[in-house]
């Protein structure tokens, strides 16, 4: 007896096609964590260094946030220690924060992520 199996290839696909996509967006969404993740870096470095240069916390904030490239309001910017501690020879960090979701495309299923990054550096 002899069947037909004109459609068995369209069935595999459409049961692998699911799978497929998922992979895709899960590859492109790591990407964009990881490019978020190594801004926050670079942000990081730049903003202890302006601290390292004496500057106030107020400042060592506003030029974080300016250099950011997502949403100002979601980053989190906390400075150990305070300028009003802080002299010539002490060490100081900054550390940023920025929550993330991976695989977003899944609605309220999605994987909720704080990207956290610090530098530290010393006053000069």
């Amino acid at each position: 007896m002899i069947r037909k199996q004109d459609g068995q290839s369209l069935v595999e696909f459409a049961l692998i096609l699911p799978i497929l996509l998922m992979l895709l967006v899960g590859i492109v969404d790591f990407g964009r964590i990881l490019y978020t993740h190594l801004h926050l870096e670079m942000v990081a470095q730049e903003s202890v260094r302006i601290g390292g240069l004496g500057q106030s916390d107020k400042e060592i904030r506003i030029y974080a946030m300016n250099q950011f490239h997502g949403d100002e309001s979601k980053l989190q910017v906390a400075i150990t220690p305070g300028d009003s501690v802080r002299k010539a020879g002490d060490y100081i960090t900054v550390t940023l924060s920025y929550p993330e979701e991976f695989m977003n495309v899944l609605g309220d299923a999605a994987i909720p992520y704080t990207v956290r990054t610090n530098s530290t550096i010393r006053v000069e």
